[in-house]
């Protein structure tokens, strides 16, 4: 117990020190920030700017056209639906069950990207290679942890990401107080 509070009185310190988050990179691309609404392309305002409320709880789900790969990292887990089109029911199927029950997925920094346009090749489709109806589940490192060719529930993609190894880390440092 003691060495435990010992290690807590040194990390903090530590961590503080090390001052806050970049605001962005040199193409004016800002991090992504949890329930916030990003920014469109063209350099506007975010509608609405932080969630709050109701709206707080409603599962971020955007377009790959509108979302770069980057923005992600160490800020969010994609969970990344491939389609050939949006009139896929498999595609319509696994839209409406994440949307159903979004809480275990906010609780596990889950961001819903879509990509149903194979014409557009989006950097999520060049770096991903999906045929068909594909679900592909990132962690915050960036790197493809599972890939799907059916729809999953809330239920199993909740369960898959509690099995990665950065998950795992932020489960035992929520329980130090």
């Amino acid at each position: 117990m003691k060495l435990k509070r010992l290690i807590i009185l040194a990390v903090v310190p530590l961590l503080a020190a090390m001052g806050p988050k970049p605001e962005g990179d040199a193409d004016g691309h800002r991090p992504y920030v949890r329930g916030e609404v990003p920014a469109a392309r063209d350099g506007a305002p975010a509608p609405g700017g932080p969630l709050t409320g109701a709206a707080a709880q409603a599962l971020t789900v955007l377009p790959a056209s509108e979302a770069d790969p980057a923005e992600f990292l160490w800020q969010a887990r994609p969970v990344v639906i491939f389609a050939d089109t949006a009139a896929d029911p498999a595609f319509i199927r696994q839209l409406a069950d994440l949307q159903a029950d979004p809480a275990p997925l906010l609780a596990r920094d889950v961001v819903v990207v879509t990509d149903t346009d194979p014409a557009a090749a989006s950097p999520w489709r060049r770096q991903l290679r999906p045929e068909g109806f594909s679900l592909v589940l990132l962690d915050k490192d960036g790197q493809v942890k599972q890939r799907k060719p059916a729809p999953w529930s809330v239920r199993e993609i909740s369960r898959a990401i509690d099995k990665f190894p950065l998950r795992r880390r932020e489960i035992g440092r929520a329980a130090v107080p």
